[in-house]
């Protein structure tokens, strides 16, 4: 069955965590958990809930680091704990950033670790009741992330203009009219959402792009564009020599939000382009430059009424207002610069 609706992601997370999953798990929900082990850790918890009390747990995903390391999984009905399944391998590392994923699937939950299949836990009461999920231990949690895995995805459509940017200037320069794109890719065309209350339109599902599809200059089209709440996902690498890299969300030739990192002046420049021209930069930082030289990153941009909301790493980076205002007509996004892509999700 697939979601109507893309729940926005947790951020500014401490342990304990509790949230709510909203509509429960589906078939076809996938959960993404990005963090750091501690150095100093001993095992941390992930549980599938039913409720807020923790007497029902119906999927307890446990990493525990002594006797060579193992993962416990278990569920617990009524205050009871059912026979453990043990997994005698440690896929985590301390003091390493983790990308934790959980699929509901009819018969288990997948689980995968950085992206490569760890176990299958079975399903031992209806998956459909858990309403909560919560983490505990000793671990520094970044993002937590849902989506629907049953959206097909598909390769990104690529702009016929490439373009490169000047990172001193932070203008485009060597625009090319060659009608050839990196690589053939099927041009996903979108109808008109109908207008609904709070701007969101049921049925849009979000589209994710799979690992392949991820050359630098990236180019894909968000779906129907922006309104109120829609958000987009992007993580990746800083290169280890990086100088700068910018994402932009483009209206056709215009750029509507240009978020532009630079590594050497530690600033994080943003502005927009119209007809060419750029209008006032905005460059203050409220807090340290988030983006490391050969370090992961999460960058989340959700779009509001008035402003788009940038978090990166789960801690707010900066609201910056709408200079074009048309939202549903900026549909494309640009990655390009000292970057490697890891997570497009539009």
């Amino acid at each position: 069955m697939a979601l109507s609706y893309t729940q926005a992601p947790y951020k500014n997370l401490v342990t304990p965590f509790s949230g709510k999953i909203q509509g429960g798990l589906r078939e076809g929900l996938q959960i993404t958990i990005q963090g750091t082990v501690h150095s100093t850790a001993t095992r941390f918890m992930v549980n599938f809930q039913i409720g807020d009390s923790g007497d029902d747990i119906a999927f307890h995903f446990n990493p525990r680091f002594e006797d060579g390391g193992y993962v416990v999984c278990n569920t617990k009905e009524n205050g009871y704990w059912g026979p453990e399944e043990r997994k005698m391998e440690m896929p985590f590392e301390k003091a390493r950033p983790f990308e934790l994923c959980f699929v509901v699937q009819n018969l288990d939950f997948k689980v995968m670790v950085n992206k490569k299949l760890f176990t299958q836990y079975s399903h031992r009461v209806p998956y459909h009741l858990v309403d909560t999920i919560a983490v505990n231990g000793s671990l520094q949690l970044s993002l937590i992330t849902f989506q629907n895995s049953f959206a097909t995805p598909v390769e990104p459509v690529f702009s016929t203009m490439q373009s490169s940017m000047d990172p001193g200037l932070g203008k485009i320069q060597n625009v090319s009219q060659d009608l050839r794109p990196v690589h053939q890719a099927p041009v996903v065309k979108w109808q008109t959402p109908p207008i609904v209350s709070g701007g969101a339109a049921p049925g849009i599902q979000p589209v994710v792009y799979p690992n392949a599809a991820y050359p630098v200059p990236f180019f894909a089209t968000i779906p129907y564009g922006f309104r109120t709440n829609k958000s987009i996902i992007i993580s990746g690498t800083v290169l280890p020599n990086a100088k700068s890299f910018h994402i932009n969300l483009r209206r056709g030739t215009d750029i509507a939000f240009h978020l532009n990192p630079r590594i050497d002046e530690n600033t994080i420049i943003r502005n927009t382009q119209i007809d060419s021209s750029w209008g006032p930069e905005e460059r203050y930082l409220f807090g340290k430059m988030p983006f490391i030289r050969g370090q992961d990153f999460t960058v989340w941009i959700l779009c509001e009424d008035h402003c788009f909301k940038v978090v990166v790493d789960g801690k707010q980076l900066c609201d910056y207002w709408h200079r074009l205002t048309d939202l549903q007509a900026i549909a494309g996004l640009e990655v390009a610069g000292d970057v490697q892509l890891t997570y497009v999700q539009t």
